[in-house]
């Protein structure tokens, strides 16, 4: 009987202590809420200052500023420098977008207290003509700046492209004259102009390192000049074909000026046969890689098939090719002739005329090829085959939609991806979807 009653006695404290650690728990996050209990004991404000540091930078920016009322230290925390290094203001219209916008009065107590620590800053807003003009209004209040990195990102167009010049190029004017220390600026679809690159290099000629600036049709081949003149650190540089000139590119190897990195070229049209392209000379190319012979020389081609024919007929030295629309077999056979530095080759869409000759011939002549992707192409499985056994090791990419691939009488699909692995010395196996 005696053991029965402790037996008891055992089992009835058991749910006692659940409860009261079930009680402990809730108001422990009761707390997190503003909510007081005589049994709490954790004393958030007393978190060591690196710790609570570290959560913020975790939180995204609303929970961020719900968190800076949970105590005075806690404020004073939200509000330190360190915090506020790297910003991006997100503008958008609710009924027309997806994006969460940054609450106004938040972006209003930023440009008061925080102006003069904000060094990497980007703005992304939706296609609305009203979230462009926001974001200009709030680069013109960013006197007190001292930004290293400024983007401007449009998810959508027209967005900036929108916005009246005089009202852009203001706005914009007002960071390149405060900020003095500008090394990084991306600013791709926008009415920037020439007068606006001259008060950039007046200011920040000693820092600029990367101007990334395609599609914007106000800049002219001499607003670029004065940058490669004037930015002897410059080592990205990103442009239209249609600012690219033999002046240019002489001006970029000059020997006043630092060693490109990276050049990166845009060939857009809009009106299929309505643009003609203009040819750059070998001597000019030569001359930039001679003065900097590990450029990256990359180039985007969204064009109609007919608008190709300036390209390629001499020896470019384009390291990283990218065809956005569909490709002529006759300019990849091109390629495969004058590109030898090529490195990455991506062809989303060619038609329905195999392209073995034209893979081998890339294969042979290019032997610096590391990475590959077909799109809406067509190849005979002995055809790739023999593409990739001339590649070997050295393709470390290789991204193939399955039925880019055609069966004949020596290869299967199953065969075929066996042989392909063997060459390449690791598994592979065709894409579904490729991930360029």
């Amino acid at each position: 009987m005696k053991r029965a009653r402790q037996k008891v006695v055992v089992e009835n404290e058991a749910p006692q202590t659940s409860q009261k650690s079930k009680k402990q728990k809730t108001c422990l996050y009761g707390s997190l809420f503003g909510e007081s209990d005589s049994y709490t004991s954790m004393d958030w404000g007393s978190l060591p200052h690196p710790v609570i540091l570290r959560i913020f930078q975790f939180l995204p920016l609303v929970d961020r500023a719900r968190a800076s009322s949970v105590c005075r230290r806690w404020n004073e925390i939200f509000h330190i420098p360190d915090l506020w290094r790297r910003f991006e203001f997100e503008l958008s219209q609710p009924a027309t977008s997806y994006l969460k916008s940054t609450h106004p009065d938040l972006i209003q107590q930023i440009i008061k207290r925080h102006a003069d620590h904000l060094q990497y800053v980007s703005f992304k807003v939706d296609s609305s003509t009203e979230s462009a003009e926001a974001a200009c209004d709030i680069l013109s209040q960013l006197v007190n700046c001292s930004i290293k990195t400024l983007g401007l990102i449009s998810t959508a167009k027209p967005s900036f492209m929108n916005v009246s010049k005089a009202h852009f190029t203001s706005a914009l004017t007002v960071v390149f004259v405060n900020s003095k220390s500008l090394s990084s600026i991306k600013i791709d679809d926008t009415p920037l102009d020439d007068p606006s690159l001259k008060v950039l290099v007046a200011n920040n000629s000693d820092t600029l390192k990367l101007l990334k600036m395609s599609s914007c049709p106000h800049v002219s081949p001499a607003g670029i000049l004065c940058v490669a003149d004037q930015c002897h650190g410059l080592k990205e540089l990103a442009l239209n074909y249609y600012i690219l000139s033999d002046e240019l590119l002489l001006a970029l190897s000059s020997e006043k000026h630092v060693d490109l990195e990276h050049l990166r070229i845009d060939v857009v049209s809009e009106n299929p046969g309505q643009v003609e392209f203009h040819t750059i000379k070998k001597q000019s190319w030569d001359a930039l890689v001679k003065h900097s012979p590990k450029v990256n020389i990359v180039m985007y081609f969204f064009l109609y098939e007919e608008e190709f024919d300036t390209f390629f007929r001499e020896e470019t030295p384009v390291t990283h090719l990218y065809f956005g629309r569909a490709v002529s077999k006759a300019m990849l056979g091109r390629i495969g002739m004058n590109c030898p530095r090529l490195i990455e080759l991506v062809v989303c869409a060619n038609g329905l005329q195999p392209l073995d000759d034209e893979l081998i011939r890339i294969a042979e002549r290019c032997k610096n090829l590391t990475a590959m992707g077909l799109g809406e192409c067509e190849v005979t499985c002995r055809g790739f085959i023999e593409f990739v056994k001339m590649c070997g090791g050295r393709l470390t990419q290789l991204s193939i939609m399955e039925e880019v691939l055609i069966p004949d009488n020596d290869y299967s699909l199953d065969r075929l991806h066996l042989e392909v692995s063997k060459h390449l010395g690791r598994m592979w196996f065709p894409d579904m979807m490729p991930t360029w």
